[in-house]
């Protein structure tokens, strides 16, 4: 049974790619971009080894209780745990789901790769290539950086998901951390915690 690194999952999101979703984050990461949103993600420890079994029946729940139509795995890298995460996105797809994934590699270069096959024969919307941090997105949703790209693999997605607004979310749990997830800008995160709004 082959086991997944993962750093969280969020069973419903609408800040992760169309509609709602479950989202999925990997830990360890090999391509490192500077500036990542995520660096935490990059080390392969300290995160949670899971079957990819076990995360298909979260999905699964997900579904059936928030309604999400697919999954999204993000990181970290998932490309640097091609065929467990192959064997979760079809499973997924398997139930009616979409996947959506990220990667910091080029489609081209992952087409090269043997182990990377059916993780991207199950994918339907791939973002790929690296985050340049000299390189701001100006308007796509999902996308950190200009340079990546939409790659609509199958007939699930068209471009036109690509009018959804880039959304934020903040998720405070009972123990009082606090979780980001979606995308925004420096600017927008310095707004939100704005000292004067911190007494509304």
């Amino acid at each position: 049974m082959e086991l997944l690194n993962l750093h969280r999952i969020v069973d419903v999101t609408a800040a992760e790619g169309p509609g709602l979703r479950c989202a999925v984050w990997t830990q360890g990461c090999s391509v490192r971009c500077p500036g990542c949103f995520n660096p935490q993600t990059w080390t392969t420890k300290g995160g949670t080894r899971l079957p990819w079994q076990e995360v298909a029946d979260q999905v699964s729940r997900a579904r059936d209780e928030h309604g999400v139509e697919g999954v999204t795995l993000l990181g970290g890298e998932p490309f640097d745990q091609p065929e467990p995460l192959g064997a979760l996105a079809t499973a997924v797809r398997a139930q009616g789901l979409s996947v959506m994934t990220f990667t910091g590699h080029r489609l081209e270069d992952l087409r090269t790769r043997p182990d990377c096959a059916e993780l991207l024969s199950s994918t339907d919307l791939l973002v790929d290539g690296p985050y340049l941090a000299d390189q701001p997105e100006p308007s796509r949703p999902w996308a950190g950086s200009a340079n990546q790209r939409f790659h609509f693999l199958t007939g699930r997605y068209d471009p036109s998901v690509l009018d959804a607004p880039n959304r934020l979310e903040l998720r405070i749990a009972t123990d009082g951390s606090v979780e980001l997830n979606g995308f925004a800008t420096t600017e927008a995160l310095e707004a939100l915690l704005a000292p004067e709004r911190s007494h509304r």
